[in-house]
């Protein structure tokens, strides 16, 4: 009786756990708390605080001492470097703080002094000097050391930057910048693809001195090791024995000694015995003549040997991502032998090859890694230049002391920085790195625009070739990378935007992670061999591509590391995860990964609670907290797969299920969020929204009549869109809206709306719909000139008869410049401006010379008229004077302009009626616009029909509805 009852009561706790769970309510509160912490920018602002706090410390550093050949005993040493506020300099050794919309109107760039303590000889005695300047640093904005961090709505105002405004752009020359995310594949990793028709497994090894690839390729039943610092491709036998490993077992024990790699083997080994090569020594020297020649030869270099020079390629050049002390190779070798065991795998079993468009083995560049690329570059530069001025100068005889303080020129580093940022060209010599298009002028069409340009990711791919692999949507861009907003035409799928919680690794230091691991069990693997190290039952632990050592307890460690990032031991970021084809346990640290937050599931249930819940609603309770308490954690692509998430709680399987997702919406990017009920849509139709609400006409910024923008379009009455999304409002665009609600008759009438033609109200287009202001911008500087002129500007000139002013300079004021208010017609003069002749001389034989002026006036050309806004005058950067002038113009809606919904349906207006001719309803109620039917049937825009009804619903309640919210639609409940 007793074991009936006791099964009955195992029975009773088991049907618990089967239970659906309750679903959490306002769980989605988890997302705008997320977004104050990171922010769909915050990515390109980390990247860059961690650049200007900690990378340029460390590359100043690295280059901290610099020597000269004239003079032994002179040196130059870096103590510290700081990157300062935004300032302009106002005359000579004089500056002022700045702001953004300051450097916007002026067309200055948005900039901060960098700054270095140095200690340098000069003479003979040893100077300190701090706060030396040595360049500029163009700032972003609302990085760490911007003007707008920690400032609240009210300081903003006060500094004319609206508060919803991005940040993460650079203001260079009055123009803003972007620096776009680069996707690129990941470094120090070994990837096995097809090349040719033959395996291949290459490592593309980055450090700061180098950047370098290295390939293990099959060549005729072999295989070789291929470098680019090479005339000839390796055997790898040889390599093996350069490194020295001169005993054919141990090779064979480091590769596998298994039958069938001991077949594929046997020819690169007998490869040895027919070179004759039986040593470490004879390997190097075979390696040696192998060399390519180069060019130019330093002076010492001639004195050294072929043996050296292969120890040292071996040491530093090949794999050079593995550190090599005192000429110890063993470790490499060991990589090289795991390099040779993936490429006879992949040999056998095609599925060990890697997926080169696989997300795990992408990595994102961001505006920090790239300056700090360029900064490196341009350091190194200003040091060789200080070097060479010092062996010029020193030997010479002279007066004063030597000081190096005088040649430091900051203008090197300073422009190019600015010109790579303006420019877009990132040209890097040491690495052969050329890149174009780097950067682009950030798109003001709509604050969505300028949002969604934020979150875009370029990869490195020439978009003419027609590749459907790196093209197609891929199963491991899930929650990373929104699946709708991508370009149609060549860009398709190349260019990729983020999701709304995705966030970019920076990265982290390594040492403690190394720590953690060698206390959890990790060995070395310097002190095992072959046979140990291939042992089925033994792991091998890699960290950031580096080999760390071996553990045969792989779980053990792995559920230490995640406890320990679950604790807040070790960084959120971290990330561990096992390959079990491949007997790996990989840890990841480094930056430019993706990743996004996950609630943790145990047993079945979440670890968040409607309690915790409850806590951050009334404010208590922030983003961070649910992180430091281990109730929710951040998982990469990599550790995503070795995860079992579930979308909601109702599909929590209490045996697998290690993770519930925060919210289904979050999937979606930015662009894509802003389509109401869009899983109702067929989805090419959500694309094609993505691309056109980037176009859609409304505000950019509560500081837009404040700007003066070459080309700006401002909707006179924008709308907040009746049928709101939860992306809406997290992403503020309700508050700088883009668009109009309107009254749609989905019906037939005349011939005019054949083919999404629409028809418009004429009365409502009197009462204001659809109408805009379009903003242009005219300016000139007034330079000076060397020969002592500069240009000028004359009053309205008269006609000589009549003495009244001429029709082109109506609009000039007395001081030749058009006044505000003004309306300006075709070939009107803006400005009266004047330049003197390039050739003359001002002064001849002690007289002024009378200069003859010509005229260059700033006219206006258009067809329709403009009114001027509102004129500017000020200074630029060269200390001439700058004149901007807004005009504007009000434009109406009429045949042939375009308008679309927010579901990819596009249509031009065909006809605008008159009120008294267009249908009513019972209620007297006649639409905006006439929707031709036929619009839907093909799109199979249902998410479409569903706005229009929720639309009216709303309207007829008095209250805002939602175009998804994701519980209730899953439980059927609207």
């Amino acid at each position: 009786m007793a074991e009936i009852n006791k099964k009955n009561n195992e029975w009773e706790t088991t049907k618990g756990l089967r239970e659906p769970i309750k679903a959490l309510e306002d769980k989605w509160k988890l997302v705008p708390s997320f977004l104050k912490v990171k922010g769909l920018v915050k990515q390109h602002i980390d990247s860059f605080n961690y650049f200007i706090n900690v990378e340029i410390k460390k590359i100043v550093q690295a280059n901290e001492k610099v020597f000269c050949d004239a003079d032994p005993l002179f040196y130059i040493k870096y103590l510290n470097a700081y990157v300062g506020t935004p300032d302009l300099e106002e005359g000579f050794n004089m500056t002022k703080p700045t702001t953004p919309h300051e450097c916007r109107l002026r067309d200055m760039t948005y900039s901060a002094p960098i700054t270095v303590d140095i200690e340098y000889i000069r003479g003979n005695q040893r100077v300190i000097k701090n706060k030396q300047l040595i360049g500029r640093m163009p700032l972003m904005l609302r990085s760490s050391n911007c003007v707008l961090t920690n400032k609240s709505d009210f300081e903003l105002a006060q500094l004319n930057e609206c508060p919803h405004d991005p940040g993460g752009y650079f203001i260079i020359r009055g123009q803003e910048k972007v620096i776009l995310i680069q996707e690129q594949l990941s470094r120090n990793r070994m990837i096995v693809d097809e090349f040719k028709g033959a395996i291949q497994c290459q490592v593309t090894s980055s450090t700061h001195e180098k950047k370098t690839r290295t390939n293990v390729i099959v060549k005729n039943g072999k295989y070789v090791l291929r470098h680019n610092a090479l005339s000839d491709d390796l055997p790898i036998a040889v390599v093996f024995k350069a490194m020295g490993i001169c005993s054919d077992q141990e090779i064979m024990q480091l590769v596998g000694s298994d039958d069938s790699i001991a077949k594929k083997m046997a020819p690169c080994i007998m490869d040895c015995h027919s070179l004759k090569i039986f040593t470490q020594n004879q390997a190097l020297a075979f390696i040696g003549s192998k060399l390519k020649v180069k060019r130019f030869q330093a002076a010492n270099a001639k004195s050294r040997t072929p043996i050296d020079e292969a120890r040292d390629l071996l040491a530093t050049t090949i794999l050079a991502h593995i550190t090599v002390e005192n000429y110890n190779f063993y470790v490499k070798a060991i990589y090289l032998a795991i390099m040779v065991k993936r490429v006879i795998e992949a040999e056998t079993n095609k599925a060990a090859i890697d997926d080169p468009d696989y997300y795990g083995n992408k990595r994102l560049e961001l505006a920090g890694s790239l300056l700090s690329l360029m900064f490196e570059d341009l350091f190194k530069r200003f040091n060789w230049e200080l070097k060479s001025i010092a062996d010029k100068i020193i030997p010479k005889v002279k007066a004063a002391p030597f000081d190096v303080v005088k040649h430091m020129r900051p203008d090197l580093i300073a422009n190019g920085l600015f010109t790579a940022i303006s420019s877009g060209n990132w040209t890097i010599k040491r690495f052969k790195m050329e890149r174009h298009g780097v950067t682009q002028v950030l798109s003001r069409l709509s604050y969505i625009s300028a949002l969604g340009m934020m979150t875009r990711v370029n990869s490195q791919f020439e978009k003419t070739r027609k590749v459907s692999g790196p093209r197609s949507l891929q199963p491991s861009q899930w929650g990373m990378l929104c699946p709708s907003d991508t370009p149609e035409g060549e860009g398709c799928g190349l260019v990729k935007n983020l999701a709304l919680m995705t966030h970019i690794t920076t990265e982290c230091s390594e040492d403690p992670i190394a720590r953690l691991a060698c206390n959890a069990g990790v060995e070395d693997v310097r002190l095992l061999g072959g046979e140990e190290i291939n042992h089925p039952a033994v792991y091998m632990v890699f960290l950031n591509g580096n080999i760390l050592g071996v553990t045969r307890q792989y779980k053990k460690l792995i559920k230490i590391f995640r406890m320990f990032r679950r604790r807040g031991l070790i960084s959120s970021f971290v990330s561990i995860y096992p390959n079990h084809n491949q007997r790996t346990v990989y840890i990841c640290s480094d930056g430019g990964r993706l990743c996004r937050p996950y609630i943790i599931v145990e047993k079945g249930y979440p670890l968040v609670q409607q309690i915790h819940i409850n806590e951050l609603n009334r404010g208590i309770r922030k983003f961070q907290d649910f992180l430091n308490d281990g109730l929710i954690e951040y998982l990469d692509v990599n550790e995503e797969n070795d995860s079992h998430i579930a979308t909601l709680e109702a599909e929590i399987d209490p045996y697998v299920t290690t993770h519930l997702e925060i919210e289904p919406f979050t999937i979606l990017g930015v662009c894509a969020g802003l389509v109401p009920y869009p899983h109702h849509n067929q989805s090419p139709r959500n694309t094609y929204q993505c691309a056109m609400g980037k176009q859609a006409m409304g505000t950019i910024g509560y500081n837009q009549k404040n700007r003066i923008d070459t080309l700006m379009y401002n909707l006179v009455y924008p709308q907040c869109p009746m049928v709101k999304t939860k992306t809406i409002e997290l992403t503020n665009f309700d508050k700088l809206p883009a668009g109009q609600n309107a009254t749609v008759a989905v019906m037939s009438y005349s011939g005019y709306d054949i083919e999404d033609a629409l028809i418009l109200n004429r009365a409502s287009i009197d009462r204001g719909y659809g109408r805009c202001l379009v903003y242009k911008s005219a300016k000139t500087t007034m330079k000076r000139y060397s020969n002592q002129t500069s240009d000028r500007i004359l009053g309205p000139s008269r006609e000589a008869t009549t003495g009244k002013i001429i029709k082109a300079h109506d609009i000039l004021d007395s001081d030749g410049i058009a006044a505000p208010g003004e309306m300006v017609e075709n070939r009107q003069v803006l400005i009266n401006k004047q330049m003197p002749p390039a050739t003359i001389n001002p002064i001849v034989q002690g007289q002024p010379q009378q200069i003859e002026y010509k005229d260059v006036p700033v006219s206006y050309k258009g067809a329709v008229e403009s009114y001027i806004e509102k004129v500017m005058v000020s200074a630029n950067a060269e200390d001439a004077f700058l004149i901007k002038i807004l005009l504007r113009q009000t434009r109406v809606p009429e045949i042939g302009d375009k308008f679309s919904s927010r579901h990819g349906q596009k249509g031009v207006t065909g006809l605008i009626v008159q009120q008294e001719d267009m249908p009513f309803n019972d209620r007297g109620i006649c639409p905006d616009m006439i929707m031709n039917p036929h619009g839907f049937p093909s799109r199979m825009t249902v998410g479409k029909t569903i706005e229009l009804l929720a639309g009216k619903a709303g309207l007829l309640e008095g209250k805002f509805h939602y175009g998804l919210l994701p519980e209730t639609e899953a439980h059927g409940t609207r």
